[in-house]
């Protein structure tokens, strides 16, 4: 068996706090986690791949809704395969379609930037020749 994980270890690892990790069981994410002698969790390496991996589709804004019915078909092993893509594909598309959103209002900044940078340029030239004119 490879090395195990204490919760206070994953913490650190993954930056999800305790009580997340304690939500993340409970709503059914993770699997039931090993526990040591002592009744501590013991987290493998593939909980903490898992984890990673939870995080990705939370952070691409997978409800905790989808997540859960990823992670049933997970559990229910390689027969589900097909339905797990399929989850993961539809995701994705919307991923997608959320950074093109995303580069459109950037856009948007980006030339309300350009146009107060010149109206700045053109204010500092007038300033400029106002000056010169002064002498």
């Amino acid at each position: 068996m490879g090395k195990a994980f204490t919760i206070q270890e994953v913490v650190a690892r993954t930056g999800l706090s305790v009580h997340a990790l304690r939500y993340y069981e409970r709503a059914g994410l993770l699997p039931p986690v090993d526990r040591g002698a002592s009744g501590h969790r013991r987290y493998t390496a593939d909980d903490l791949n898992w984890i990673t991996f939870l995080l990705r589709l939370r952070a691409t804004g997978m409800s905790i809704r989808q997540m859960r019915a990823y992670a049933d078909l997970r559990r229910q092993g390689g027969a589900t395969a097909s339905a797990r893509l399929a989850l993961l594909e539809a995701h994705h598309q919307q991923v997608r379609e959320h950074l093109h959103e995303l580069e459109n209002h950037l856009a948007a900044i980006e030339k309300k930037m350009h146009s107060l940078r010149s109206t700045e340029e053109r204010r500092d030239l007038l300033d400029h020749s106002t000056e010169q004119g002064e002498y």
